[in-house]
This record gives C-alpha cells, sequence and structure tokens, in this order.
C-alpha cells in the first residue's frame, strides 16, 4: 500500500488508501473547459488554472465539473442531464452517499467520477483518535458536570481496536494509533493486508472480531451493504466496557440499537460525529445519555478541507487534461 503525500506545504496532507491507476487511454474523458457548481470559490477556480485548465460557465463546450455542494446535489443531476458532453465529475467529499440518484443515473462508460476520498484523512483520523480518547475517559460526564464526582475511564494504552474501513483515513489512524501500542484489527470488504494493521479481514469477519474488541472505530462508506452495520445483534455482543468511535456516516449504526445498548449498559460509551438521522434533532435521547458524545460533523471543518480540496481538483485537473492519474475514482455501481 503506498502513501502518497505531497511536501508539508499547508496544514494537513491527503492520504490515499490504495492509490488508483492510470486510466487507459480508452477510457479518458474528452479534455476541455470546466465548470465549478454551485460555488465557484477562488481557491478552486485558482487550483483549476494551476493546473492549466479553463474555468467556464456551464454550457455545450463544458467537458468537466467540479461540484462543491452537498446540500444542492439534485442540481448536479438537472446539470448533467442537461449536458451529457460532460465526461468528468470531481465531488466534494469523500463520502458520495450523498450523490446516490447522480451516479445511478449517469453510470456511463464515457464519464469518469472522483471524490475528495482520502483527502480528508488527516483531519478525521485526528478527530477519530480524539473522540475515542474522550469515550475513553469519559469526558462528556465531566464535561458536564458541576460537581468533582467520582474517578472513572479507561486507557487506550495496550487495548484492542478494529477499524472498519481501509481508506486513507484508516491508514493515517493507524499511524496516530501506534504510540498507545494497540493491537488493530482492520476490516475491509475486500482481501488484502493494509500496513501497519496486526490483522487484515474480510468484512464477512466482522462478528469475528467484534467480541475481543475493546474500541470499534467505523470508517467505512455508507451502501445499502453497510446500512445499521452495528445493530442490535453486533451491539450485543461486543464487551460492556467497549466503545464506538463513529467518523463515517450515521446510517452505519442503528440508532434505536445504539441508544438502547447505552442505555441499559450494553457497551460503555459512543463517540460520533456523524448521527442517523442528521442533524440529530433537539430532544433526541442520545443528547442525555451520559456515555454518548456527539460532535456536529466537525471532524473536518471548511477551513481544512478547503485547501485539501483545492489541491485534490488542481491533481484531478492534471488528470483530465492529458495523465490519466485521477485520484479518488469512485465506482458509481458500488457507490464509493
Amino acid at each position: 500500500m503506498t502513501d502518497t503525500r505531497r511536501p508539508a506545504t499547508r496544514q494537513h496532507q491527503a492520504v490515499q488508501g490504495a492509490p488508483d491507476p492510470a486510466l487507459p487511454e480508452d477510457r479518458r474523458p474528452t479534455p476541455g473547459p470546466i465548470t465549478i457548481l454551485p460555488e465557484p470559490l477562488d481557491e478552486f477556480v485558482d487550483a483549476v488554472r494551476s493546473a492549466g485548465g479553463e474555468v467556464t460557465e456551464l454550457g455545450e463546450d463544458t467537458r468537466g465539473i467540479i461540484w462543491t455542494s452537498v446540500s444542492r446535489a439534485r442540481e448536479l443531476t438537472d446539470a448533467l442531464s442537461a449536458n451529457p458532453q460532460v465526461q468528468w465529475v470531481q465531488l466534494p467529499f469523500a463520502g458520495v452517499d450523498a450523490f446516490s440518484e447522480s451516479l445511478r443515473d449517469y453510470d456511463r462508460d464515457d464519464l469518469v467520477w472522483t471524490s475528495a476520498k482520502g483527502a480528508y484523512a488527516e483531519p478525521v483520523a485526528e478527530h477519530a483518535l480524539t473522540l475515542a480518547l474522550a469515550a475513553l475517559r469519559m469526558l462528556v460526564v465531566r464535561a458536564r458536570a458541576t460537581s468533582w464526582g467520582s474517578s472513572d475511564g479507561q486507557s487506550l494504552y495496550g487495548m484492542n481496536v478494529v477499524v472498519v474501513g481501509a481508506g486513507g483515513i484508516a491508514v493515517e489512524l493507524l499511524r496516530l494509533l501506534k504510540p498507545f501500542r494497540v493491537t488493530v484489527t482492520v476490516v475491509r470488504k475486500s482481501p488484502g493486508e493494509l500496513p501497519g494493521a496486526d490483522r487484515t479481514v474480510t468484512s464477512d469477519r466482522l462478528d469475528e472480531v467484534l467480541p475481543d474488541a475493546d474500541v470499534v472505530v467505523l470508517a467505512a462508506a455508507s451502501t445499502d451493504g453497510t446500512r445499521h452495520l452495528l445493530g442490535a445483534e453486533r451491539l450485543a455482543a461486543m464487551k460492556p466496557s467497549s466503545v464506538i468511535v463513529n467518523i463515517a456516516r450515521g446510517p452505519l449504526i442503528d440508532t434505536e440499537a445504539l441508544v438502547a445498548a447505552l442505555s441499559d449498559g450494553t457497551i460503555a460509551g459512543a463517540a460520533l460525529d456523524v448521527t442517523d438521522p442528521e442533524p440529530l434533532p433537539d430532544g433526541h435521547p442520545l443528547w442525555s445519555l451520559d456515555n454518548c458524545l456527539i460532535t456536529p460533523h466537525t471532524a473536518d471543518t471548511p477551513e481544512m478541507t478547503t485547501p485539501l480540496l483545492a489541491e485534490r481538483i488542481r491533481l484531478n485537473v492534471e488528470a483530465f487534461l492529458g495523465t490519466g492519474r485521477f485520484v479518488g475514482i469512485v465506482d458509481p455501481s458500488a457507490g464509493y
């Protein structure tokens, strides 16, 4: 596995899991003008131009689209419907579940989809480690306390950690976990070792590794196959002292089952940067649980992601215009 990093020119750097090979000549999109929608931020315009690309308004000459918004995903479908000549689309985040409709409707051999997967691995892995430590040390209780209280908490050192997912976030998290002398099992969809992991297993063996886990970190894509990956049965199989960290997508956990498991002590705690539903409504039971820590999908803030996405755009414009070495290629049929 190659850890592809550019020199430290900014706060964070991209971390790729398995690098994408160059597209064969017959699969490469036709180069041409690029349109940035719906918000052409200066940083992204500069990234396109620095790679030799031309930024233009959406029209019949447009050959590539860089999409910058999740909340307006439906508009991307409309733009592609009106412009069938477009042959490359860059999406703004690592997870592409918000664009499932566009991916389904425009799964064509002559259209290349790329995402930001790997681009935000460093800040998200950093947040995953923060949440794991906070959950183990019961910081949600300490943060809410108005009196001295008891001395509680667990240490991460020497624990068994299960990481579900083998992309850039997992690669970076393994590096961050190394000083804690943990034993790490990585659960991934496809066979193959992940360097730095003590053990790598395929997803059909998740039930085998959960009972020994002290910390479970969810870093997998949200697909039909991963929906409610952790439900009541799997939560019941975990240690009463174990904690869950989710920095992937909320639907990977059955929320109702999680509330029950946290309430009755089936597991010790959860630390969530993502929830289902999201945003989590005011008054939801998860807010009031002393063993549940929630951050509002802030593992990677705009201040962190803007320069990282700009660099991903620069690399993929270079690929679009000639090299064919796209980074973060999306398989529409797989959903990631």
